[in-house]
């Protein structure tokens, strides 16, 4: 079910960036670090997104840490070369998704530490 969770959160965060502009460039990357649910840049800002679904609103804020945090920034290291152009700059997002609410978007999480 969480898997399943998951999968649908990914979809549900894809379609609501694209609304606000963003293109996706990838989805479920993996690296040895760890993984990336979704790779998107509009202009030439390109995020590496974070994606949590829960069952509940209350569930969502004890779903991110700062060890996930670190996983997903080494693997947004790993792959910045890949996606990022001379000029662009690079964050790490979380998207966070519950029943009966819109996502919300948090940006720029990460500050390294």
């Amino acid at each position: 079910a969480a898997e399943k969770r998951g999968r649908q959160g990914e979809r549900i965060a894809g379609w609501w960036l694209r609304l606000k502009g963003w293109s996706i460039l990838a989805r479920r990357v993996r690296t040895r670090a760890g993984e990336i649910d979704l790779i998107a840049r509009r202009g030439n800002m390109v995020a590496f997104i974070e994606v949590k679904a829960r069952a509940s609103n209350a569930a969502l804020d004890e779903s991110i840490d700062e060890r996930r945090l670190a996983r997903v920034a080494g693997a947004a290291e790993a792959l910045a070369h890949i996606y990022l152009k001379p000029g662009d700059d690079m964050r790490i997002d979380v998207m966070l998704l519950a029943p009966g609410r819109p996502p919300r978007h948090l940006e720029n999480v990460w500050h390294g530490g």
